[in-house]
């Protein structure tokens, strides 16, 4: 703790107040505070109109994860009911002080942490704030499949999806609810090239956002992308949006579509179930089948 906020608390009377800062991973920070005007430190403005305010923070020693909750209401210039809907506050990084409004270089970080589980409704929300512990809670190691298990375009597969080919920039044309999309020339690409791959949206109020493209069908010369779920938010007409190639983490796939084989993270001779249940017999072979 700082020493000169430790003194000034040990004084009794006091003039401290919370403050929490959000990073969202757009990089759009904002800033909160319960005090009854604004404050300014770490180059971050800590609004004071904004209605949040915290439970209590739970600490532990060893490998426990911190936590505690965040409440506010919803409000068009802090933290909008739409931007929660489109996960633009999901596993944003969460910082909260102790500090001496009075003196804003008296000031203790209380917790770092990130947005876990966030709920809104009746004109407000709660927001479940997690440790930096949490991270540990997450499985690590490899997988042993059959199929790929990394990501295209990743740290595990090196792709470059943006090479020429594996990536086109176009303009809303046709669109139905935000998830069905239709261009009448989208040429130099196979049918289907796109399926298992991704729609980001480039520009205009809905910019980062993205979805899973389900399916990529031409007929009759319109090429139809329909996406697993409708981006959140309603897309203005004109917007730019990028379709990148989708790929079914299969050997052949990565070997043939993206010359990718040497980062391949599948285990495609891993015996299958038949093999392993392989038993001698008499009569003929039992070998469970090829493995390949």
């Amino acid at each position: 703790m700082n020493a000169e906020l430790n003194a000034h608390l040990q004084t009794g009377l006091t003039t401290v107040a919370h403050a929490w800062a959000i990073e969202r991973q757009d990089g759009v920070v904002l800033g909160f505070t319960d005090h009854d005007r604004d404050l300014d430190f770490e180059g971050v403005t800590f609004r004071a109109d904004t209605g949040l305010s915290a439970l209590s923070l739970a600490q532990s020693t060893g490998l426990s994860v911190d936590n505690t909750e965040a409440l506010g209401a919803l409000s068009d210039i802090s933290i909008r009911e739409d931007e929660i809907e489109q996960g633009r506050f999901d596993g944003a990084e969460v910082r909260a002080w102790l500090v001496n409004w009075n003196d804003v270089s008296q000031r203790w970080l209380q917790f770092r942490g990130s947005i876990g589980e966030l709920r809104r409704g009746d004109g407000a929300f709660q927001a479940e704030l997690r440790g930096l512990t949490e991270a540990l809670n997450r499985p690590l190691g490899r997988v042993y499949q059959k199929p790929c298990t990394a990501v295209l375009g990743d740290a595990d597969c090196r792709f470059d999806t943006l090479a020429p080919g594996y990536s086109v920039d176009l303009s809303i044309g046709q669109q139905e609810g935000s998830r069905v999309f239709r261009w009448e020339d989208l040429s130099g690409f196979d049918q289907g090239w796109f399926t298992r791959g991704r729609l980001d949206v480039l520009d205009g109020a809905l910019s980062g956002l993205w979805g899973m493209i389900k399916s990529d069908r031409l007929h009759n010369g319109i090429r139809t992308v329909e996406l697993w779920e409708p981006i959140r938010g309603q897309l203005e007409e004109g917007a730019s949006v990028r379709l990148t190639a989708g790929c079914d983490k299969r050997r052949g796939t990565c070997q043939l579509k993206f010359r990718n084989l040497l980062n391949f993270q599948g285990f495609p001779d891993i015996p299958g179930d038949d093999w392993l249940l392989a038993v001698p017999k008499s009569t003929g072979a039992n070998t469970g089948g090829s493995r390949r």
